[in-house]
């Protein structure tokens, strides 16, 4: 069909200022924050309700239109990225918080809003959401739905799944599914909810959201320790686990340490350099538990593992911090990194992170390899930077190529090629390093069952045989 079929129809459905073909606006949201894939949608739509969610996928499957559903179109996977003239479903416009419910002490909201203000209304109550990662102030949940998102506090409080209390999605025909409606107990068959989380749009679009929260921490603390390999890396979490409640345990490399510096303005830890970095958080919610802290902080330094060490103060040092780990993921995107995000079972990730490390050197001898992660829960961060020199696609070119051997390692230790980011398009090639062949006739036939005429974001996570 035309666009200019398309645009009749859209007209009979939504208000003028609901759908675009203005150039900035296909860029825009035809893209995420992988930019390895060139924007070429064909129109933009903003449905404010449901009902007009229902009314667009009822026309896609009539006409067979391909739809992407567009967030805040920060991953990194290519999920969100419109390459083959598809129409995109932005949910920005479907903002609201709709209601807040204390006695189940959760909060329903639309599946753009975004989760920052999440946050920021929780702590209004005197509450907390947990899921938090550096992209917080542009993620939206519906997005953070469709690809799992963990983050920065995943070792305490888990996945975006754990607070995921009940789902309103339509479906890829243009039916509405209300999931679970925020119960905590429901043994009443399959769970569907669970299927969308992590789908990526492949089965149908999320619309509302009602997600759990929690406690406020109490006196949260971040030490940072500077560390002289990654053995000790690992006898630190060990040390430190044993010892306190870790609300998170991250990882980076001096180089990652330089780059953020540079860039940001922000302090060093302190005065001399590691080859790696070691940041944990902790609620130091009594006297005796930051002693026990820095009971852990000089063991270690006897022992070697540590090598300096600072424990923040104030709000602003905690904040600065953990900016040290955050603001990496920001820094590095002006060099074109190609990343990877694997992960592993943590007792495998000494000898996983030595492996990869030999592969890295051997073919990146001459290339700058940023290494961060959440140790916590054996996510890793590797990312690869850009030589300025070289083309990107020839530089692309390169990447994937390692990252058969990356993924053979990764395979080896029955671990995932994508542990937080999604699957999308650049790791779909990937995707049988993980997932079994009988897994994927699963994996197909569910998609098929939600999504019978092959509209919902197609050509990402999977590839569909023909019936």
């Amino acid at each position: 069909m035309e666009t200019e079929q398309i645009l009749s129809v859209l007209g009979e459905l939504l208000a003028p200022e609901q759908f675009s073909v203005a150039e900035d606006d296909l860029v825009r949201y035809g893209r995420d924050w992988t930019r390895q894939y060139l924007p070429r949608p064909s129109v933009v739509v903003f449905p404010r309700t449901v009902e007009d969610v229902q009314a667009i996928v009822r026309a896609a499957c009539q006409y067979g239109w391909p739809l992407v559903p567009s967030g805040g179109r920060t991953g990194l996977s290519g999920g969100a990225a419109a390459t083959c003239g598809e129409m995109v479903v932005s949910l920005d416009r479907m903002n609201r918080i709709l209601e807040f419910i204390p006695e189940d002490r959760c909060v329903r909201v639309q599946a753009g809003v975004v989760t920052q203000q999440v946050q920021e209304f929780a702590e209004e109550y005197g509450l907390y959401y947990p899921v938090d990662f550096a992209s917080a102030g542009s993620s939206q949940i519906g997005g953070n739905i469709g690809t799992n998102a963990g983050g920065i506090q995943v070792i305490r409080y888990g996945m975006t799944r754990d607070w995921v209390m009940g789902l309103k999605v339509v479906t890829g025909n243009g039916d509405l599914l209300d999931l679970n409606g925020g119960m905590m107990k429901n043994a009443t068959g399959y769970d569907l909810r669970h299927l969308f989380i992590g789908s990526e749009g492949t089965l149908g679009i999320v619309v509302e959201a009602t997600l759990a929260l929690t406690r406020l921490p109490k006196q949260p603390r971040v030490m940072v320790l500077g560390v002289p390999g990654f053995a000790s890396v690992m006898l630190l979490l060990d040390l430190f686990q044993r010892q306190l409640d870790l609300s998170a345990f991250e990882f980076f490399s001096d180089l990652a340490l330089r780059l953020v510096t540079a860039h940001t303005g922000l302090p060093r830890p302190f005065a001399e350099a590691t080859p790696f970095y070691v940041l944990l958080e902790f609620d130091a919610d009594s006297p005796q538990v930051e002693e026990q802290a820095m009971q852990c902080f000089h063991s270690a330094l006897e022992e070697g593992w540590v090598l300096d060490g600072v424990l923040s103060q104030n709000e602003t040092q905690f904040r600065n911090l953990w900016r040290l780990r955050e603001d990496i993921s920001e820094t590095i995107s002006r060099f074109t990194p190609y990343k990877n995000d694997i992960s592993v079972m943590i007792r495998h990730v000494p000898d996983f992170i030595a492996d990869i490390d030999a592969i890295v050197a051997r073919e990146y001898p001459d290339w700058l390899v940023v290494w961060f992660g959440h140790i916590g829960d054996g996510n890793l961060h590797l990312n690869i930077l850009k030589p300025e020199s070289l083309a990107i696609e020839e530089f692309v070119q390169r990447c994937q190529v390692v990252n058969q051997q990356v993924f053979a390692v990764v395979q080896r230790y029955r671990g995932s090629i994508s542990a937080e980011h999604g699957v999308g398009l650049l790791k779909k090639p990937y995707l049988g390093y993980t997932r079994s062949p009988e897994e994927m006739v699963y994996l197909r036939a569910i998609k098929r069952a939600f999504d019978p005429y092959g509209i919902m974001n197609p050509g990402k996570i999977l590839d569909m045989e023909p019936l």
